[in-house]
C-alpha cells in the first residue's frame, strides 16, 4: 500500500480523512428517480423468479442480548457492521411516535461492532422549498425528509458512518443535501457517497476507506466502470482496507434474485450488480455492501471477497416503507477483515419492519437469514456464501 496521508481527528476520537477528488452535486427535474411507497410493484420491471410466500409476522420486538459475533476482534483484524435502507420518517406528517425516541432500541445490540455503517436513504433537512416531486407532488413520486435533529437517533443507535449515495439523498435539492451533511457532521457522524469522495477512518490502527456508489448525479457512478475502478484504486492507495457501499438494482418484492445484466426500473439504468461488484473487487475493494432493491438478496464470494447484493429494508419510520411480505425483511451484516484484506469471518442477524416501520430484531425466527441462505444457493451455486444456521458466513466449501 502507499503511505497514508496524515489523518484528522474524527468520530469518537478516531482519526478520519475524507478525500474528495471531484464533487459534482447536480439536481434536475425528477433526479433520483421514483420510489414507490409500497415498494411492491412487480410490474415495473421483469420478475426473474417468484419468491416464496413470506413467513407470518410475530417475532418479539424487544431488545435481546446478541450472540457472540466476530466484532470482539484484536490486533490486525477489525469487524464492521452494515445495514440496508434507512428512512426514519417523512416530515411533516409521517414521523415516528415520540419524535423518534427509542427508534433503534430493538436493533442496537445487533449493530455493535468496531465500525457501524448504514445507508441513509433520506435527507435530514427542513423544507427547502425544492422537492424532486414538484408541488403538488407527482403521482408515484416520493420525497422523504426527517428533521436534522434525527441525526442524534443514528448516534444513539451506534451508527458511525452513513452512505448517502442513493436515489433519495437529494429529494429536497442541493440545499437539502448540504443540510444533511451538516446535520451528520454536527452529530459526529462520518459520511460517504459524493462523486470522488473517499472517506477513510482509522479503526484499531487499521485504515479503512469507504466509498459510496449509485447511478445518480452527484455520486460515484456505478454504471461508469472505468471511473469506479479509478476511485477504488485511489482508495486502496489511501487505506489498508476498502469497503464499497453501493445502491444498485431494480426494486420491488419480485427483485430478490440476481442475474447478469443491467437492471432497469421505470427507465432508470440501475446497474449490472454482478459486473460492477467484480470490477471494484478487481480494482482493490475488499468487500461490497449492496442495498437499493428494498428486498434481501443473496451473497457470494469472488476472489475470496464477500459480495452482499442487498441488505433489504432496515428502517421505514412513519410507514414510509412497506412492512408487507418479503419487503419487511432486512438484517445487519457483520464482516471481519484482516489488515491485508483477507476475509476473517462474518455473520448475518435478521431484522424486520414492524407495523410502524421501526427496525425490529427477528431473533426468534431469523426469517431474513433463511431467505438470504436460499437466495445465495439459488443464484450463485458453487460461488455462494456458506451461511450457517447461526448466521455465520463463510466462503464456499
Amino acid at each position: 500500500m502507499n503511505s497514508h496521508p496524515p489523518p484528522r481527528p474524527g468520530l469518537f476520537g478516531r482519526p478520519v480523512l475524507t478525500v474528495t477528488l471531484a464533487v459534482a452535486v447536480l439536481v434536475g427535474a425528477g433526479l433520483g428517480g421514483v420510489a414507490l411507497a409500497d415498494r411492491g410493484s412487480d410490474t415495473a420491471a421483469p420478475v426473474w423468479k417468484t419468491p416464496d410466500a413470506a413467513a407470518p409476522p410475530g417475532a418479539s420486538s424487544a431488545p435481546a442480548t446478541e450472540p457472540e459475533t466476530e466484532s470482539a476482534t484484536t490486533g490486525d483484524t477489525i469487524t464492521f457492521s452494515a445495514t440496508g435502507d434507512i428512512i426514519m420518517g417523512s416530515a411533516p406528517n409521517k414521523l415516528p411516535a415520540d419524535n423518534g425516541k427509542g427508534f433503534f432500541d430493538s436493533v442496537r445490540d445487533a449493530l455493535k461492532s468496531d465500525l457501524v455503517m448504514g445507508n441513509l436513504e433520506q435527507p435530514l433537512t427542513g423544507d427547502t422549498g425544492t422537492s424532486k416531486c414538484g408541488s403538488p407532488a407527482r403521482a408515484n413520486c416520493f420525497a422523504f425528509r426527517s428533521p436534522p435533529s434525527y441525526a442524534e437517533h443514528l448516534v444513539d443507535a451506534g451508527f458511525e458512518l452513513m452512505n448517502t449515495a442513493n436515489n433519495h439523498s437529494k429529494d429536497f435539492g442541493v440545499q437539502g443535501y448540504k443540510n444533511t451533511v451538516e446535520a451528520l457532521e454536527d452529530a459526529g457522524l462520518e459520511h460517504t457517497g459524493a462523486a470522488g469522495q473517499i472517506t477513510v477512518v482509522e479503526v484499531k490502527g487499521v485504515q479503512v476507506a469507504v466509498v459510496g456508489f449509485s447511478p445518480y448525479a452527484g455520486a460515484n457512478n456505478l454504471n461508469d466502470l472505468d471511473a469506479a475502478r479509478d476511485v477504488i484504486k485511489e482508495a486502496a492507495g489511501q487505506a489498508d482496507l476498502v469497503v464499497v457501499q453501493v445502491h444498485m438494482g431494480a426494486e420491488g418484492s419480485g427483485m430478490g434474485h440476481v442475474k447478469p445484466g443491467n437492471e432497469l426500473f421505470f427507465g432508470e439504468n440501475r446497474g449490472d450488480p454482478i459486473k460492477f461488484s467484480k470490477a471494484v473487487i478487481d480494482a482493490g475493494a475488499d468487500v461490497v455492501v449492496g442495498h437499493g432493491p428494498h428486498v434481501l438478496r443473496g451473497m457470494q464470494f469472488y476472489k475470496g471477497k464477500l459480495i452482499a447484493y442487498s441488505l433489504g429494508n432496515f428502517a421505514g419510520g412513519g410507514k414510509t416503507l412497506s412492512s408487507d411480505g418479503v419487503l419487511k425483511y432486512g438484517g445487519v451484516l457483520h464482516v471481519s477483515l484482516n489488515r491485508d484484506g483477507s476475509y476473517a469471518g462474518g455473520k448475518f442477524l435478521s431484522t424486520y419492519l414492524d407495523g410502524t416501520g421501526k427496525p425490529t430484531r427477528d431473533s426468534a425466527k431469523e426469517r431474513g437469514l433463511d431467505r438470504v441462505r436460499e437466495l445465495s444457493e439459488d443464484d450463485f451455486g458453487d460461488a455462494a456464501a456458506t451461511i450457517g444456521e447461526d448466521g455465520s458466513i463463510s466462503p464456499p466449501r
